[in-house]
C-alpha cells in the first residue's frame, strides 16, 4: 500500500513538473511564425472571431426575449422575481447576420433576478488572480482589502468530559480516567466569540502587465488562553491571537490559456485541504471526524490551464513542499506542550527530508444556470518521513543497530474529493487513506507503531529525544542470545475515512424574492467517519484478547469516530446571517469491547448530541 501511494504521489509530482516546464518553455522560445504559420493563424483568429459573434448573437436575442417578457409583466409591483436564467454560451461553426435589437425600455435596469445556488468553500480557488483585480485600501503603490467576520455562537453537550468548546475524540484526557464520564454525561454549556476571524488580501503593482504578484494574512483566536496576573481569574475569555495564513503568490501569465505559479509562506495544505465541510463548528472542523486538512508553512509551484473556456474547463497541478511534521495530543504524556514540540518539530525535521505533497483538479461548469459555482474534481497525496533520535547512553553496537535500522517511519496519504454544485443542491464529497495522519487530523489521534521485539531476545528500551514516549511507545533495541543487536522497526498506522454533504438552496428551490429577506435560507446535510485500519489495531494495540497478535505498542484503542450533522442558515443580508446547528458525535471502541463508563453504565461508543447556534457578522 505504501509502495502505491508513493507512486501515485510520484505520479502527481511528475505531470505538475512536466506540465510546467512545457508551458514555461512554450512562453519563453517561441519562435517567429513563417508565412505558412502566419495564415494559419490568421485562420484561426477569423474563427474565433466568428464563434464571439455567433456567442453575440444568441445573447442579443436572450436579450430581446428578456425585454419582451419585460414589457408583458409592465410595471406592475405584484412580481415576484421570477428568474431569468441565461443559458450558457455553446460553442458554435462560424455564422453570420445581424440581429436587430429594439431599444432598450427607458427607467433603471432591472435588480437581480436570481438566487445563488450553494456554493463550496474553496480554499484554494483554481481560478488564478488578475493584475488590478483587488480593490480596496491603498497603502502607497500596494493595494489592500480588510475581512473578515465576528462570529458568537451558544453550544449546549450532552457529554463533554473533557471540557472543550468543540468537539473532540473519545477520550478524556481532562479527566483521571480517560474511557470514564463519571456519575453523569458530564453535560457541558458554552458561549464564546473566539470563533471571530480576521485577514487582509494584497496586491504589489509590477511593470509587467503578464506578472501578478498577491498576498494574504490571516488571523484568529481559537489558540490558547492567555495567562497573566490580572487574568488569572478571567483568563477563560481572554483569548490569544493565532496565525492562520500568511503567505505571497506569483502569478505569471504565460498565455491566453496558461498561468503559472509559485507560493511561499503558510497556507492551507495541497492534501486533504482543497474540499472541506460547510458546517457551523469551525475550532474543529470536523477533525477526526472524517475532515483532513491543515495549514502548513510551504513552498510550492504549479500551473492553471483552460482547456477550453466552454463551460469553463480548467485543469490545474501543483507540487511542492512542506514542513516535515509529525503529529502529538497536548494533553498526553507529562510533558505538555514540551512533548508535542518535540515530536511534531523535532521528528519531522530529524527526518532530513521536506514532506512532499501534490494535488491535481479538474475544474468544469456542471450546470450552466445562473448563480450556479464551477465543479471540481480532486486527487491529491502526500509523502514524508519522521525520525527521532534516542536519549542516553549507547553502546557501540547499539548505535550500529540503529544506524542500520534508523527510528523513522512512514507519513503518507491519498484523497480524492468532488464538489457539485447545481441549481438545485451541492454535493461536497471527500475520500482519504493513509499511514500516520494524526498531523492531518485523521487515524483517530494515532501516529505510528514501536515493533515489539520477538521470544528468545531481551528488549532494551530507549528514552526519545523529546522526553515523552508515553503517547506513542518508547523505542526498542533487540538483544539476541549472541549479543548482536537489531532495531524491530517502527510502522505508521493506517486509516481511512471521509465525508460527505449536501447543501440546499432553500430560498432558490421555494422561488424567494431574491430582493427580499427570505432569500438567504440554506440547508446542509453533513456525514463523516474517521476509522483505523482493524489489521492495525490488532497487531499494536495490546488490547484484552489480542495478544496472540500483538507485535507492537503504540495504538490508542480507538477505532472509529463518526459524526453527523444538520446545518440551517439564514442569511439576511450581505452582512449578517445566523445558523443553527444539531450534530452528533460519536467514538467507538476497538473491537466492540465496553470499556467506556458512561453514567456508569459499561459501554463500546461515547456520543455526544451537540447544539450550536448564533450570529455572524461579515465584513
Amino acid at each position: 500500500m505504501t509502495r502505491f501511494y508513493r507512486g501515485v504521489l510520484g505520479l502527481i509530482l511528475a505531470m505538475a513538473f512536466i506540465a510546467l516546464c512545457c508551458s514555461t518553455l512554450a512562453a519563453q522560445t517561441a519562435a517567429p511564425p513563417t508565412d505558412n504559420a502566419t495564415a494559419v493563424a490568421l485562420q484561426k483568429m477569423q474563427e474565433q472571431l466568428d464563434q464571439q459573434q455567433q456567442q453575440i448573437h444568441r445573447l442579443q436575442s436572450q436579450l430581446l426575449e428578456a425585454r419582451q417578457q419585460l414589457n408583458a409583466v409592465g410595471n406592475s409591483s405584484s412580481s415576484q422575481g421570477t428568474l431569468v436564467n441565461a443559458s450558457y454560451p455553446e460553442p458554435s461553426m462560424a455564422g453570420s447576420g445581424a440581429v436587430a435589437v429594439a431599444a432598450p425600455p427607458e427607467g433603471p435596469p432591472p435588480g437581480p433576478v436570481v438566487i445563488p445556488a450553494v456554493a463550496p468553500i474553496r480554499t484554494l480557488p483554481i481560478d488564478p488572480p488578475k493584475t488590478g483585480g483587488l480593490t480596496g485600501i491603498k497603502l502607497g503603490a500596494v493595494t489592500m482589502t480588510p475581512y473578515g467576520f465576528i462570529k458568537a455562537t451558544t453550544t449546549y453537550n450532552t457529554s463533554n468530559p473533557n471540557g472543550d468548546d468543540f468537539p473532540f475524540v473519545g477520550l478524556f484526557l481532562s479527566t483521571t480516567n480517560a474511557t470514564s464520564t463519571g456519575w453523569s454525561k458530564d453535560p457541558g454549556f458554552f458561549v464564546k466569540a473566539r470563533s471571530t476571524r480576521f485577514g487582509a488580501n494584497f496586491e504589489w503593482p509590477d511593470i509587467n502587465k503578464n506578472l501578478t504578484l498577491t498576498g494574504r494574512i490571516e488571523g484568529d483566536f481559537e489558540g490558547n488562553f492567555n495567562e497573566s496576573d490580572n487574568r488569572d481569574v478571567s483568563s477563560i475569555r481572554s483569548n490569544n491571537p493565532n496565525l492562520r495564513l500568511a503567505f505571497v503568490r506569483l502569478d505569471w501569465h504565460a498565455s491566453d490559456t496558461t498561468d503559472v505559479y509559485f507560493e511561499g509562506g503558510q497556507d492551507w495544505t495541497l492534501f486533504g485541504s482543497s474540499a472541506l465541510p460547510n458546517i457551523l463548528e469551525t475550532t474543529f472542523l470536523m477533525a477526526y471526524y472524517g475532515a483532513v486538512y491543515e495549514r502548513s508553512p510551504q513552498l510550492l509551484g504549479g500551473f492553471v490551464h483552460t482547456l477550453s473556456p466552454w463551460r469553463n474547463l480548467k485543469f490545474s497541478a501543483a507540487g511542492g513542499m512542506m514542513m516535515p511534521s509529525s503529529g502529538q495530543i497536548l494533553k498526553l504524556g507529562a510533558n505538555g506542550l514540551a512533548g508535542q514540540i518535540g515530536e511534531a518539530e523535532t521528528q519531522g525535521s530529524t527526518s532530513g527530508r521536506p514532506e512532499l505533497e501534490a494535488r491535481v483538479a479538474l475544474q468544469f461548469q456542471l450546470d450552466p444556470a445562473k448563480g450556479v459555482a464551477p465543479a471540481q474534481i480532486l486527487l491529491s497525496g502526500l509523502y514524508g518521513w519522521r525520525e527521532y533520535n534516542p536519549n542516553g547512553t549507547l553502546s557501540g553496537a547499539e548505535i550500529a543497530a540503529i544506524s542500520a535500522n534508523p527510528l523513522r517511519s512512514e507519513m503518507y496519504g491519498g484523497q480524492v474529493a468532488v464538489q457539485l454544485p447545481t441549481r438545485y443542491a451541492t454535493l461536497v464529497a471527500s475520500a482519504y487513506r493513509g499511514g500516520d495522519l494524526r498531523f492531518m487530523f485523521g487515524g483517530q489521534v494515532n501516529a505510528f507503531a514501536t515493533l515489539k521485539c520477538p521470544a528468545g531476545t531481551t528488549t532494551i528500551t530507549l528514552q526519545t529525544s523529546d522526553g515523552n514516549p508515553a503517547a506513542t511507545g518508547p523505542a526498542n533495541i533487540c538483544e539476541t542470545e549472541g549479543g548482536t543487536f537489531f532495531n524491530p522497526g517502527e510502522r505508521p498506522i493506517r486509516s481511512f475515512g471521509g465525508f460527505a454533504q449536501i447543501g440546499f438552496p432553500l430560498s432558490r428551490l421555494f422561488n424567494a424574492n431574491p430582493e427580499g429577506h427570505n432569500a438567504g435560507w440554506q440547508l446542509y446535510f453533513t456525514f463523516g467517519k474517521d476509522q483505523v485500519v482493524d489489521r492495525d489495531l490488532r497487531y499494536y494495540s495490546g488490547l484484552p484478547g489480542t495478544a496472540p497478535f500483538a507485535t507492537g505498542s503504540g495504538a490508542l484503542p480507538l477505532a472509529m469516530g463518526k459524526m453527523a450533522a444538520v446545518t440551517l442558515n439564514y442569511k439576511m443580508n450581505q452582512w449578517a446571517s445566523f445558523s443553527f446547528e444539531q450534530s452528533i458525535y460519536a467514538t467507538r471502541i476497538a473491537f466492540g469491547l465496553p470499556i467506556y463508563s458512561i453514567a456508569g453504565t459499561s459501554s463500546n461508543e461515547w456520543q455526544d448530541h451537540r447544539t450550536e447556534l448564533g450570529p455572524i457578522f461579515t465584513f
